[in-house]
């Protein structure tokens, strides 16, 4: 809302009011113990934000080989999820998580469907400094190619549900994993 405000906002006491109210917004995440609490760091995040907020776009890919997903492991974290990041502006959603596929698993892949659209503001038991619109595809491979380790992910592989590694939850959960794998018609929401 300080955002939004410092942005449209024309009178100059309401600018100096929306102000204070973003500097204590930075406060009270700092004081939560988020994993970006350092106040510089906050400020630098936060003020390349300018404008009406939105939700940010990530997109994620559904690619089933019989009861198992295909999950990618980051290359810092060693958590892994469906392949998948956020939309870059200039391509559409499906663009984009063909992109992001290729990029993290060497898989040349046509996204079909959309599956499911997540709000991660849903899920206060997974907080996040911003709020994302998660939108996963399923996705069919047309070329197969060897797995390389990149800048981004060090390992794919496939994993069934009784089966599962240590889920990066803010990208990819348990949860999500089961309504897709039982989902049989329409797209899922939250």
């Amino acid at each position: 809302m300080a955002d939004a405000g410092l942005f449209y906002g024309k009178d100059a006491f309401d600018q100096e009011r929306y102000q204070e109210l973003r500097e204590l917004t930075l406060q009270l995440i700092s004081a939560t113990g988020h994993e970006a609490t350092v106040l510089p760091d906050l400020e630098k995040i936060l003020t390349k934000e300018e404008g009406y907020p939105t939700p940010k776009v990530d997109v994620r890919g559904l690619i089933k080989k019989e009861n198992r997903f295909l999950l990618v492991e980051d290359l810092r974290t060693k958590e892994w999820s469906l392949p998948g990041g956020y939309a870059e502006i200039g391509c559409s959603p499906k663009e984009n998580i063909e992109k992001e596929v290729l990029e993290e698993t060497g898989l040349v892949v046509t996204a079909k469907e959309l599956l499911a659209v997540y709000d991660t503001d849903k899920r206060k038991d997974i907080p996040q400094l911003f709020q994302y619109y998660k939108m996963i595809f399923s996705c069919d491979i047309l070329e197969n190619h060897p797995f390389e380790k990149n800048i981004e992910t060090s390992n794919c592989a496939y994993f069934s549900l009784d089966n599962l590694p240590s889920l990066s939850i803010k990208r990819t959960t348990k949860e999500q994993l089961m309504a897709l794998m039982n989902q049989t018609t329409g797209a899922l929401s939250d």
